[in-house]
Parts: C-alpha cells; sequence; structure tokens
C-alpha cells in the first residue's frame, strides 16, 4: 500500500458500462505499480440466457453479465511474474 500511495499522481481509473447494481461492466486501476482489473464477460458456459433471463447471453459476442466475472491484481515491480511462491514459502515458512 506504501507504493501504491507513492503513485497516486500517476495512478488512472478506467470505467466502462452502466453504473446500475445489476448492470455488467468493466474497470481498471493501473499506476507504475499496480493493475486491477475487473471485467464482467459474456457467460459463455451457462446457456442462451442472462442473469435477468433474457436471450443474448452465451458464446462469443454474447451479453456481458454478472454470470460471469474475470479480475486480476498485479504488482508488476514486486516480482509477481513468474515467482516462485513454493519455493519461497519454502524458505521463509520452514
Amino acid at each position: 500500500m506504501k507504493e501504491v500511495e507513492e503513485h497516486l499522481d500517476d495512478t488512472y481509473f478506467y470505467w466502462i458500462g452502466e453504473t446500475k447494481d445489476s448492470s455488467a461492466f468493466y474497470y481498471r486501476v493501473h499506476s507504475p505499480v499496480v493493475l486491477i482489473e475487473y471485467d464482467a464477460q459474456s457467460p459463455i458456459a451457462y446457456g442462451n440466457k442472462d442473469s435477468s433471463g433474457n436471450g443474448g447471453g452465451g458464446g462469443m459476442g454474447g451479453t456481458p453479465s454478472q454470470d460471469h466475472i474475470h479480475t486480476i491484481i498485479r504488482t508488476p515491480n514486486g516480482a509477481d511474474y513468474g515467482i516462485d511462491l513454493l519455493k519461497l514459502h519454502l524458505e521463509n515458512d520452514h
């Protein structure tokens, strides 16, 4: 959090979509030290109805809904890409 706070002036927030409680949307928080994404996508494996019971869900190009969410939090300068978590755990906790 200290690193995030140090880069607040270089932090950006992006939003795509509506703001209703039931809306599908995408947001991204991006700075030199953190990347956070939330992405409501089309419920590919859940049949042909979206969360409201309407058609248009399911499959590529379907209607995004809150039934199928992808999220990511990355700290690109924090060695989270390719770090050996098991090795780190064994070195620090055993």
